[in-house]
């Protein structure tokens, strides 16, 4: 399998052919970098400078740096809109007398169930197949699930919904990882991994306020949840599909990994494709079952990750599916609307923390990842336990508060441990890989996350979680100053 990712771009051929030079990672031809005014023109419009102009290949791979990370964050945020619309609905659903508690955590551990069979395959899948050919069809998947479950009209119709669901929202973090991991290099990685965090976090902030506010204000129906949920995602793929390329050397650049790569020689460009998705072309090796597992192969430290994310990922999970049932819960007498914004707080935290956590693994702890995550674990321990003292006092602000607390970390956890230490223990070869393995994990806890608050109180839950999120640092402690290989 090339570690230079799995597609090649078809270019329309130039006037002059420009010469080339056998690539033996990948065993492909790449144009040969020439000086300026020779080989291949530069298209102009493209490249975005004048002609005449000289546009070194750091300048390139800053643009395109860019373009990947904000189409990424866009993508992954978009995702959040189907999966949240379950959420939102729950409310209304209770209320309707549509199904109970105890049918709705069923739900969400199937969906859950198929959430994390499909964090293992998609991984390795996007390391053979490439980025945009995997999450594309996981956006087109869930927004046509999303559809039917909004016009489902028996329960039992349900599960095959929520399975599809479950297999296409797994598409998107792995692969989308990868597409950092392929663009950044390591020693900026910790912040680049960061800031792409904030992207489920903010998903999970605004889908479930923005498919509730359409269900209860506008439509008054929790069915019009889904197909906001549905149109959002739609509309993604289209930009997804036209903008997103898969590895630096589509666009003639070098691997983000290559430290002989001259990044300040002259970018050559490489012509246009011939269609909006470029061809895509695997080497002659069939997908095998080993795949699943080559990261943990590469390094131990993806299993250990693994064990960790499955113990801590129940908690925000809870919070994510089953916020706006908790505040009900905790303050009887408050309206669907209020229990579905309140969980805001969670998610408004959750976009500071994968930033701030990022930031210090890089310029404080040197890029190291584990020492930042074991601290959030502890805090995040103290916080899970309080719910039980700020639900008794029937505050809307101290519930609040205190899920901002659980979601600052939670989600500086989440993000160290499914994100940056992921692809960084994973390399950019493994990236994909790694954090598929690493989230399937993870999801496989995350259906107690999904099922529990079905069956169980919320302090009860609460106090479960803290003692997961203990044990959790506890495993990673004789690691804390563990690095990997290649940092």
């Amino acid at each position: 399998m090339s570690d230079r990712g799995t597609s090649e771009v078809i270019a329309d051929p130039p006037e002059r052919p420009a010469p080339s030079q056998h690539d033996g990672a990948t065993g492909a031809s790449q144009p040969l970098l020439t000086q300026a005014g020779e080989g291949t023109q530069p298209d102009a419009a493209a490249s975005g400078i004048g002609a005449g102009k000289s546009r070194t290949r750091r300048q390139e791979l800053h643009k395109w740096q860019m373009r990947i990370f904000a189409l990424s964050w866009l993508t992954y945020a978009a995702f959040y809109f189907p999966r949240n619309a379950m959420s939102a609905a729950k409310v209304g659903v209770l209320e309707e007398g549509f199904m109970d508690k105890a049918q709705l955590g069923v739900l969400d551990s199937v969906y859950l169930a198929a959430y994390a069979a499909g964090q293992f395959i998609w991984g390795a899948v996007a390391e053979r197949f490439g980025t945009r050919v995997v999450v594309t069809g996981g956006l087109i998947m869930a927004g046509v699930a999303a559809l039917f479950m909004g016009i489902l009209p028996a329960v039992w119709m349900f599960i095959p919904a929520m399975l599809a669901m479950g297999l296409a929202q797994s598409t998107g973090w792995s692969a989308l990882s990868k597409n950092i991991a392929s663009f950044f290099s390591v020693k900026v990685r910790g912040r680049a991994m960061g800031f792409f965090s904030t992207s489920y976090a903010f998903g999970g902030l605004v889908a479930a306020p923005v498919a509730g506010f359409f269900a209860y204000q506008v439509f008054h129906t929790w069915r019009a949840a889904f197909f906001v949920g549905a149109a959002v995602v739609l509309l993604t793929v289209v930009l997804f599909v036209i903008f997103q390329r898969n590895h630096p050397a589509e666009v003639g650049l070098p691997d983000i990994d290559d430290s002989d790569g001259d990044l300040d020689s002259p970018y050559q460009h490489r012509g246009r494709t011939r269609a909006p998705m470029p061809v895509v072309h695997v080497d002659g090796k069939k997908f095998s079952p080993a795949l699943l597992f080559a990261a943990v192969k590469q390094d131990p430290m993806v299993l250990k990750l693994g064990i960790v994310y499955f113990l801590l990922k129940p908690a925000r999970y809870a919070v994510l599916l089953w916020g706006p049932v908790l505040v009900m819960e905790a303050i009887p007498g408050t309206t669907a609307l209020t229990a579905v914004f309140v969980p805001i707080a969670f998610g408004v935290a959750g976009i500071v923390a994968p930033i701030a956590i990022g930031w210090a693994s890089d310029r404080l702890f040197g890029a190291r990842r584990v020492p930042p995550t074991i601290i959030a674990l502890g805090l995040l321990v103290v916080s899970l336990a309080l719910w039980g003292p700020a639900s008794a006092t029937g505050s809307v602000v101290v519930v609040a508060a205190l899920l901002a607390l659980v979601g600052l970390t939670a989600y500086g956890a989440d993000a160290m441990v499914s994100g940056v230490a992921a692809v960084d223990f994973g390399t950019s070869k493994y990236a994909a890989g790694a954090t598929g393995f690493i989230n399937g994990c993870g999801s496989i806890g995350a259906i107690l996350g999904g099922l529990l608050p079905g069956f169980m109180s919320g302090t009860a839950l609460f106090y479960g979680f803290a003692g997961a999120a203990l044990v959790a640092a506890l495993i990673l402690l004789p690691s804390w100053n563990q690095r990997p290989a290649n940092a």
